[in-house]
C-alpha cells in the first residue's frame, strides 16, 4: 500500500485534520467531510480506505511530519514499547514511565497510555464502521467493494482482539453511533468480544486475496494470511489448541510464505518485501515517516536511547551449541556477551564494545567520556544495552525522525512457532518431522543456524519452545501477550531486574548495599499483582463520561 500512500497522502492529511470532534467513543470520524458526492469516485473511496488503515498516525499538515508518539497497537510506540512492561526491556525515562508502571505494581486507571490505546482503537473502529456503511455508494464493481469491506472488517476485528486481550470486557460497536449512544454504551464480555473477532476473521479470510496474488503496489493491504494469523492468535489466547493448530496449518498449506535466510534484514528496512513478513505498518521516508531511530538510536549518534534491553533478555539467548546460557560457563565473556551465543543476540541488542554504524558502542559506567555511558543522570542507556533491532545502520539521512523502515506486525516465524505450541498443548504426538517443519526452520535460517531441536517430551519441549519464541520474537511487542497467555506473568514480572555485567567497575549501581554476584547494573523492580493486573482498567477519563464502563 506504499504506492497508494504516495498518490493520496496529501488528501489524507487534509481528511484527518478535518476529524477532531470526540466525546467518549468516537462516533463517525469521517462524517465531517462526507457527502453524497464524496463516494462518487474510486479514488475517493481509496482515500477513505487509506484513512482506515493509517487513520491513527499523528501527522501535521506537513506531509513529511513523522509518527512520533502515536500509541496504538500498530504504531512503534504502542507495539514495540509494550516490551517495557515485560522482562525484556526498560523505558529509559524511569520507573514512573507509563509503560513501566503497567507491571511494577502501580498501575491505575489514570495511566495515559491506557487512554491512548483505548481511544485510538475506537477511532479506528469508528472509521471502519463508517466506511462499511457507506462504501456501497461508490461506483465500484462488486468484487472491489467486497475486498475493501473485508479489509475494514479485518482492521476492526484486530482492534477488538487487542482490546479484549488487554482490557477484557469492552463495548462491542458495529455501527456508527449517535452522541447519546456513544456516551451510554455498555460493555460486552471478553468472551463475546473474542467470539465476534473470531467470526469476523473466519468470514473474511476467504474474501481477502492471498499474499502472492497481490501486485507490488498493494503491499501492506490485508491478506488471507493476515486474517488467518490473527485468527490463530485468538485461538491461542482462548487455549483452543486444536482450532489454533488447524488455522495455522491452513495458513502454512497456502505455501506462499517462508523463513527468510537473513534475520537482520527483516527489521532494518532492506528486505521489506520478504515473504516472511505477513503484515506490517508501512512507512515512507520523506512522505509518511516515523521517528523510531530518533527515539532508539545510541546517544553518540544523536538518539534518545529510550529502548533499553534488560539483562534477563540477553541471558535468555543460548550458547551456539543450543545449551542454555550460564554466567558460570567458560564460554561467557563479560567484555563480549555476544561471543559464542545465538547470533540473534547481536542482531537484536547493542552491547558494550559492539560496532554500530561508524561508532563503537560504549556503555561502561566508568567511561564518563562516552555519551552512551551507563548512567541514570543523562540521556543514555539505563541497562548498559541499547536497541539494535529496527535501528538501520544504512540510514543516511540527517534527520532521525525521517525513517521509512516498516514495522512488522506478524511474521511467518511466529506462525510456525505458534503452530508447534498449539500442537504441543493439544496433547498431539510430537515427532522430529513436526519439529523440522516448525521450530527448526526458524532456528535453521542461514544467518542464525542454531542446532536442531530434537526434544519431544512435552514439558522439556515447552521450555525450549518458550525460550525460542523469546529469542526469535524479541522486542517485537509479543512478549507481554505471551506471558499473559502462559499465565506465568505474575511469577516472571516480580522481583529485581538487572542490566549488563561490568566486573571491576567502580561506579556500578547496586540495589541498596547489595552487590550482584555477577556485577550487573541494577535497573528496577517489578511487582505484578496477580489477579489484578492481568486486565487493564478502563481509562478513568472514559468512565467519567460513561459510568457504565467502570
Amino acid at each position: 500500500m506504499k504506492i497508494l500512500y504516495k498518490s493520496i497522502l496529501p488528501g489524507l492529511i487534509v481528511l484527518l485534520l478535518m476529524v477532531s470532534c470526540r466525546k467518549e467513543l468516537d462516533r463517525a470520524p469521517l462524517d465531517q467531510f462526507s457527502s453524497q458526492t464524496f463516494w462518487d469516485t474510486e479514488q475517493n473511496t481509496m482515500l477513505a480506505l487509506t484513512g482506515v488503515y493509517k487513520g491513527n498516525i499523528q501527522m501535521s499538515v506537513n506531509p513529511t511530519s513523522a509518527e512520533f508518539s502515536a500509541t496504538d497497537w500498530w504504531s512503534y510506540h504502542g507495539l514495540l514499547y509494550l516490551e517495557f512492561a515485560t522482562d525484556n526491556a526498560y523505558d529509559r525515562r524511569g520507573d514512573n514511565s507509563g509503560f513501566n508502571t503497567l507491571t511494577n505494581g502501580t498501575l491505575t486507571a489514570t495511566n495515559s497510555y491506557l487512554a491512548n490505546y483505548w481511544s485510538l482503537s475506537y477511532k479506528r473502529i469508528a472509521r471502519c464502521n463508517y466506511f462499511i456503511e457507506n462504501i456501497a455508494k461508490a461506483p465500484i464493481d462488486a468484487a472491489k467493494i467486497a475486498r475493501m469491506t473485508a479489509e475494514s472488517r479485518f482492521i476492526r476485528a484486530c482492534q477488538y482482539f487487542y482490546l479484549s486481550q488487554y482490557f477484557g470486557a469492552v463495548p462491542l460497536v458495529e455501527k456508527t453511533l449517535t452522541l447519546t449512544e456513544a456516551n451510554t454504551v455498555s460493555k460486552s464480555t471478553k468472551d463475546q468480544v473474542q467470539a465476534y473477532a473470531e467470526t469476523e476473521f473466519k468470514a473474511i479470510a476467504a474474501t481477502l486475496p492471498k499474499q502472492n496474488s497481490m501486485p507490488a503496489a498493494e503491499r501492506g493491504r490485508a491478506t488471507q494470511q493476515a486474517a488467518l494469523a490473527f485468527l490463530g492468535r485468538i485461538y491461542l489466547a482462548q487455549q483452543k489448541w486444536t482450532e489454533a493448530a488447524a488455522t495455522y496449518k491452513q495458513l502454512i498449506d497456502l505455501n506462499e510464505n517462508l523463513i527468510d535466510p537473513n534475520y537482520e534484514s527483516l527489521f532494518n528496512g532492506t528486505n521489506e518485501t520478504s515473504k516472511e513478513i505477513i503484515f506490517a505498518t508501512q512507512y515512507i521516508q520523506d512522505l509518511a515517516p516515523n521517528a523510531m531511530m530518533q527515539h532508539n538510536y545510541p546517544a553518540k549518534l544523536g538518539g534518545y536511547v529510550l529502548y533499553c534491553p534488560l539483562g534477563s533478555l540477553v541471558e535468555s539467548y543460548e550458547f551456539t551449541d543450543g545449551t542454555p546460557f550460564s554466567y558460570a560457563d567458560a564460554r561467557y565473556n563479560a567484555a563480549n556477551v555476544g561471543l559464542n551465543r545465538d547470533p540473534r543476540l547481536k542482531y537484536t541488542v547493542l552491547y558494550n564494545g559492539q560496532a554500530f554504524k561508524n561508532i563503537v558502542y560504549t556503555s561502561n559506567p566508568d567511561d564518563s567520556s562516552s555519551p552512551d555511558q551507563l548512567t541514570t543522570t543523562k540521556q543514555a542507556t539505563r541497562t548498559g544495552y541499547a536497541l539494535k533491532k529496527f535501528n538501520s545502520e544504512a540510514f543516511s539521512g540527517g534527520d532521525l525522525q525521517n525513517s521509512g523502515v516498516d514495522l512488522p506486525i506478524i511474521r511467518y516465524a511466529e506462525v510456525l512457532l505458534s503452530y508447534l505450541e498449539a500442537k504441543l498443548e493439544s496433547g498431539a504426538a510430537i515427532d522430529q518431522s513436526l519439529l523440522d517443519e516448525t521450530i527448526n526452520k526458524v532456528r535453521g535460517r542461514a544467518t542464525v543456524n542454531m542446532p536442531k531441536v530434537t526434544e519431544t517430551n512435552q514439558a522439556a519441549l515447552r521450555t525450549i519452545l518458550r525460550r525460542e519464541r523469546r529469542s526469535e520474537l524479541a522486542l517485537e511487542g509479543i512478549r507481554y501477550w505471551d506471558l499473559l497467555r502462559w499465565k506465568n506473568i505474575g511469577q516472571v514480572l516480580n522481583g529485581d531486574f538487572y542490566g549488563a555485567a561490568f566486573p571491576g567497575a567502580t561506579n556500578l549501581r547496586k540495589k541498596g548495599t547489595a552487590v550482584d554476584p555477577y556485577s550487573r547494573w541494577f535497573v528496577t523492580s517489578k511487582a505484578f499483582r496477580t489477579g489484578q493486573d492481568e486486565l487493564w482498567p478502563v481509562p478513568q477519563s472514559e468512565v467519567n463520561i460513561n459510568p457504565k464502563l467502570k
